[in-house]
């Protein structure tokens, strides 16, 4: 509490103006998390996505998370039917390569890790049931600084593993979008089996 003395004093200091808001780690955490429960749930209007194929088939390592994402994206969110093989599809795209890669940005002056820079890449290609190259082969970077305390390592391995989900996430997004631009560059689905040209 102020003294009297100081209520009108010459020495008093200034009063601060304005403030400083800080959001706590735990809400950042929360907010991260609940924008990924919707994208992972299939949050996505359907019809919104117009891609060039009626039938895609997603060729990916078993298990693989970008993999189901994307074909819920797909299947919840455009008229294109997701296929349980290739011979059913107009098209495939084939993940060639998922790679999370981690770099230190920034040392403290006691030489430990302050700062790090998360890399999501994402390599692909769609080709017809011909085999024939729809589009060319492409890549997909995605990026995350944060700051790395040792002395909160459990806190921060949450925060690192929903960064990644985020740019998974971006990832899926970025890729539809691509997928899309192939219809507007003029690519069309393969022909079916008995089509004629």
């Amino acid at each position: 509490m102020m003294n009297d003395e100081c209520k009108n004093g010459p020495e008093c200091p200034a009063p601060r103006s304005g403030f400083s808001f800080r959001i706590p780690h735990s809400a950042f955490i929360v907010a991260i998390a609940s924008a990924l429960l919707l994208s992972a749930c299939g949050f996505h209007p359907r019809g919104a996505a117009t891609l060039p194929f009626d039938t895609l088939y997603i060729e990916a390592p078993q298990g693989s998370l970008f993999a189901n994402q994307l074909r819920r994206t797909i299947g919840n969110g455009s008229s294109t039917r997701i296929t349980a093989t290739p011979a059913e599809a107009d098209a495939t795209l084939q993940v060639m390569s998922e790679i999370r890669e981690k770099e230190i940005l920034s040392l403290s002056a006691g030489g430990r890790v302050s700062e790090l820079q998360l890399r999501y890449r994402l390599q692909y290609q769609v080709y017809d049931r011909q085999k024939n190259l729809i589009a060319p082969p492409g890549e997909i970077l995605a990026r995350r600084d944060y700051s790395y305390n040792d002395q909160e390592q459990l806190s921060k391995e949450s925060e690192e593993a929903l960064l990644y989900r985020d740019m998974q996430n971006d990832a899926v997004q970025q890729l539809v979008r691509r997928l899309q631009a192939i219809s507007k560059a003029g690519a069309k689905p393969a022909a079916k089996a008995g089509d004629k040209g």
